[in-house]
């Protein structure tokens, strides 16, 4: 229990607490200027990003950031990381054609992590690309080729930077110290500034993913929505994540699938990596199997979000050749089964670990995750099916009964990770309201941190 305070028994005593609370209840409290809502449903149309943590730290093979001193790279050490950061390898073009080749349709990079290093050039700090032995503005080139290549870009942005004297709390490793001198109110007017430089010098741009730590919400307050309505003043059509403080367009669970939510638009944001790294982990880090993402995939299609899948490229600039195949081979299972994912809708059957589905127009998708011999049974549908098809070509029956709705398809014709299963309706799929699944089944599980 806090103490009670002189100041605090003298306001009791005079009365003045309840005028102060009334006071503070009355005053407006802050509005983000609203999203563009055409805007909002082509990004969700798209469903599939590519995220993307790169910078001096790959040198280390250690995580971006949290290695910054603690048990990790000595602070030392690890802020002059920039000075021998040479990637000669890095090829717009190729990470580009990567993404495309894996089914993505949009690219977020993390211009600046926790750590404050930049990868364009910014004229608000010497902490960039620029002054590496590099030289090269990795943000305007790689957004050169997402508009050549026909990819949108979105710019990652950490809130929290502990390379700038401003902000309040030192990042140093995991543990998250205030500083006895700080200035937010100079740090709030850098963030804007170099929000200012990724919208008009790089845009347009899909969204500003700006990140937290924890420590946003405590100190950044409604400076948050003013981030938002500027970065929406220079480009209407903007997306902003709920990481300033505010609450922004969208929600960002992270290293999880998101719950099933047909009213806030959401994006997983999940890892490549098979330890969970966002930065190059190196050589023995390894990749999670192709068949494990198209199954997140799904149940974020299937929740009704959106997932933004990360790679880490290696110091040399190039993205490793066992993430490339991984993703490569997610983009071979949506040229097939695509339909099922892309400029839908979730539902109308929640997802769970057995199965999952999505629907657009007078069609239902099930994604069939696990079988039980040659059979998935759902709860009922509760609408009339006219036809039954599986998007990856072959047999498949459906029984669709008051007790429920059975699909069977032989061994042949189903995939190990994910069997599309397509209904058409003789009325409109939309129109269905959430079906929860039987008690049996749970919701997907969570990724572990």
């Amino acid at each position: 229990m806090k103490k009670t305070t002189p100041i605090l028994l003298l306001m009791l005593a005079m009365g003045t607490l309840g005028a102060a609370s009334e006071t503070n209840q009355s005053t407006p409290q802050p509005t983000n200027a609203p999203a563009d809502p055409s805007a909002v449903k082509k990004w969700q149309d798209d469903r599939f990003g590519m995220f993307i943590h790169w910078g001096p730290v790959s040198l280390t093979e250690k995580e971006i950031s949290w290695s910054r001193g603690g048990k990790g790279t000595p602070v030392e050490v690890y802020d002059a990381l920039y000075k021998k950061f040479n990637p000669e390898k890095f090829n717009a073009d190729e990470w580009v054609a990567a993404a495309k080749a894996a089914g993505m349709k949009y690219i977020v990079l993390t211009t600046k992590h926790h750590d404050g290093f930049c990868l364009w050039d910014s004229k608000l700090t010497d902490y960039t690309i620029m002054n590496t032995p590099f030289k090269r503005d990795v943000v305007k080139e790689l957004a050169e080729a997402c508009k050549k290549q026909g990819i949108k870009f979105g710019c990652y942005y950490s809130v929290p930077d502990t390379h700038h004297p401003g902000y309040p709390y030192d990042l140093t490793g995991r543990g998250h110290p205030m500083r006895e001198k700080y200035d937010l109110d100079a740090y709030h007017k850098y963030l804007m500034g170099q929000t200012e430089e990724l919208i008009k010098n790089y845009g347009p741009l899909v969204t500003v993913w700006y990140d937290t730590d924890g420590t946003v919400s405590q100190v950044y307050g409604k400076r948050g929505f003013e981030v938002i309505n500027m970065a929406r003043k220079l480009q209407p059509d903007i997306l902003i994540d709920e990481r300033t403080g505010a609450p922004g367009d969208y929600s960002t669970p992270e290293q999880r699938v998101g719950g099933f939510n047909m009213t806030r638009p959401w994006e997983s944001c999940m890892t490549i990596s098979a330890h969970n790294h966002w930065a190059w982990g190196g050589e023995k880090d390894g990749v999670k199997p192709a068949g494990s993402v198209i199954t997140m995939l799904a149940q974020c299609a299937g929740g009704d979000g959106n997932m933004l899948l990360n790679v880490g490229p290696r110091p040399d600039g190039m993205i490793d050749p066992e993430q490339v195949e991984a993703i490569r081979k997610v983009g071979d299972w949506l040229k097939v089964n695509g339909e099922g994912i892309y400029a839908t809708r979730g539902g109308p059957y929640m997802p769970t670990p057995r199965y999952t589905a999505t629907r657009k127009g007078n069609k239902i998708y099930l994604h069939i995750l696990k079988w039980n011999g040659d059979s998935c049974k759902l709860p009922p549908l509760g609408a009339e099916i006219a036809a039954s098809s599986l998007l990856a070509g072959g047999k498949v029956e459906v029984s669709n009964r008051p007790d429920g709705l059975t699909v069977t398809v032989p061994a042949t014709d189903r995939k190990d990770s994910d069997t599309v299963v397509k209904l058409e309706l003789k009325g409109d799929a939309m129109a269905i309201q959430p079906i929860k699944p039987d008690p049996v089944d749970q919701p997907p599980g969570k990724e572990k941190k």
